[in-house]
């Protein structure tokens, strides 16, 4: 897949402006397009499963668990373990089987969290997106004869 040594992550629905969703009860940042820290990227994904995609199309799948565990899939059935941790404003992305290391930042707005790719010049921004009416499916090893 041509999108392999990008994180996992993010939906597009790429009309959307970094509008930021105000609540400070839930430790979110209130500061429109301000970048979340690494307690409010917590805050937010720990323990949910999202689907991300760009230009309005599926891209994948991410379960947040415990201790900065992560798990994701492009959709098709291969699940990559990793883990992620801060580096200043930025959530960086480390995977078994995916280099290199992928750091993004992330804020939140009334749609849901926009990422955008900071390990490369050219800038990928990516949105959290609606439930695509799929499920989060890892396959299980390949197995050779």
């Amino acid at each position: 897949m041509q999108f392999l040594w990008m994180i996992p992550g993010l939906i597009a629905l790429v009309s959307a402006a970094p509008l930021a969703a105000s609540d400070a009860a839930s430790g979110v940042a209130s500061d429109p397009g301000a970048a979340l820290s690494a307690e409010e990227f917590d805050s937010y994904t720990r323990g949910k499963t999202l689907f991300y995609g760009s230009d309005g199309r599926a891209y994948g799948v991410e379960r947040y668990l415990p201790n900065r565990q992560v798990l994701w899939s492009f959709l098709d059935g291969r699940c990559q373990e990793g883990e992620w941790f801060p580096k200043g404003e930025e959530i960086c992305f480390v995977y078994d089987n995916i280099e290199p290391v992928q750091c993004w930042r992330f804020s939140l707005t009334d749609r849901g969290l926009i990422a955008q790719y900071q390990s490369r010049a050219a800038a990928t921004e990516l949105y959290e997106a609606e439930d695509y009416g799929e499920e989060m499916l890892c396959l299980g090893p390949e197995v050779g004869a």
